[in-house]
């Protein structure tokens, strides 16, 4: 039987399909690891400087990344880019990680719009600075404890638009 809720939503995805091609719809509709991650072995908090902000969370083994999390106040643009990161990191090694660019998200998303391509750019930053963060605490694990509390209050500032040139 469908509902009213059903209707809407069919509705609210054929509008998005004017745009958007369904990989972006589903990661924006549907976000995959979204939340905290308890004993996360890297978190970092970005905002870029259209105004949204990007938390990662990291538990590595083995230098490779074996879960990610994500949280984010952006747009739905944002919540497709962090979705679709957090699959495309898990089971990579930090090297491999590295490389997923922006370029890369807006592929696998099926493309963006020219004014939310910043929003991949924002969250490729953010797997680069937690991969470093990572590299990072492992040097000086006891100032996770920190650098965690730190980085809550003080996110890291990034201009995002020049992950994308």
């Amino acid at each position: 039987m469908t509902t009213g809720w059903d209707n809407f939503q069919e509705l609210v995805r054929e509008q998005m399909r004017k745009v958007y091609a369904e990989p972006f719809i589903e990661h924006s509709l549907d976000p995959k690891n979204v939340g905290d991650m308890e004993e996360a072995d890297s978190y970092v908090s970005v905002l870029g400087s259209c105004g949204d902000r990007m938390e990662l969370y990291l538990k590595v083994q083995d230098d490779r990344i074996i879960d990610a999390t994500f949280y984010t106040d952006g747009c739905s643009a944002t919540i497709a880019c962090g979705s679709m990161l957090t699959e495309l990191a898990k089971n990579r090694t930090l090297g491999e990680a590295l490389v997923i660019s922006a370029k890369v998200l807006i592929e696998k998303l099926g493309g963006l719009p020219e004014d939310h391509v910043h929003c991949a750019g924002l969250a490729s930053l953010t797997l680069k600075r937690a991969v470093m963060e990572y590299i990072n605490l492992r040097k000086e694990p006891w100032e996770k404890v920190y650098r965690d509390r730190d980085m809550r209050q003080n996110p890291i500032i990034v201009d995002e638009t020049k992950e994308i040139s």
